[in-house]
């Protein structure tokens, strides 16, 4: 099943970005859970839900109004929430189980509420800010920063800042660098490095490397993945595939702040290799 997913998501990946349908691919991702998943229900229970949402609204409702119509559907009367006390399981970063507990994590909350929002004409867009995911909305004049975390509250430049300065201890003089638009690939590589971050913290060595191979099918290019991967490998005592990992980073990253450490452990994998032959 790992590699008939990891298949599906390189494939879906080559397409312009705009053709890649983020929705059924983060339910896909779940499969690494859920290995009989099916997204097709989950994906008509949106539309369901969308359509119910579309029904209450005036055809002219303005922007404050269809926000707020939104938060008030997806928060209240479906009884979305933020998933605090276990923030960081797994569950909450398998949509299928956010869509079925109604309880997940900035992004995978982010996903739905963008979903219902495009069905009344909020054209949403997802933002990676550092340490939070969020969703924005283009309109006359600027943008609405949105927290679907926070049952869609709106967000300020001085409330991001503030955000960052808590988080980080310091804040850019201007955030709007950090509010570009998400790519689909970048939700799903996002997505799917929460789950490994996730799997590493509880130890499940296997389960974080598969999760890897997922984030390379999607993006073979983030050089980085390469050597996480090549360090669990190493943690585990595959020995060949870490030094193919390692030498790859190291090749690709020659100047990056943990080369000199990287290529330590590169000769003394080389030197464990000589003697066992």
């Amino acid at each position: 099943m790992h590699e008939a997913l990891r298949q599906i998501l390189q494939a879906e990946a080559k397409r312009p970005d705009e053709e890649i349908d983020v929705l059924r691919m983060a339910l896909l991702v779940a499969r690494h859970a859920h290995a009989e998943l099916d997204p097709d229900p989950y994906i008509d229970r949106l539309a369901r839900w969308a359509d119910d949402l579309a029904k209450t609204l005036p055809e002219k409702a303005d922007v404050p109004t269809r926000i707020a119509r939104l938060n008030h559907f997806m928060f209240e009367e479906l009884g979305f929430s933020a998933a605090q006390e276990d923030y960081y399981s797994s569950q909450n970063s398998c949509l299928n189980e956010v869509l079925d507990r109604r309880r997940g994590i900035p992004i995978t909350l982010a996903l739905i509420y963008m979903a219902l929002g495009r069905r009344i004409g909020l054209e949403l867009e997802g933002v990676s800010f550092p340490g939070h995911f969020l969703v924005k909305l283009t309109v006359m004049g600027g943008q609405v920063v949105l927290d679907p975390y926070n049952k869609g509250v709106s967000l300020d430049e001085d409330d991001l800042r503030l955000r960052l300065i808590s988080q980080y201890g310091k804040a850019p003089a201007t955030i709007q660098p950090l509010l570009y638009r998400a790519s689909h690939r970048e939700i799903l590589v996002r997505m799917l490095r929460n789950l490994k971050g996730i799997y590493q913290m509880q130890g499940e060595i296997q389960r974080a490397l598969e999760i890897i191979d997922l984030i390379i099918a999607i993006n073979p290019h983030l050089d980085e993945e390469y050597r996480d991967r090549g360090l669990l490998f190493y943690e585990v005592g595959y020995s060949f595939a870490a030094l193919r990992d390692l030498r790859h980073y190291l090749a690709a990253q020659p100047n990056a702040e943990d080369a000199a450490e990287i290529r330590d452990l590169i000769i003394s994998l080389q030197q464990q290799g000589m003697h066992l032959h």
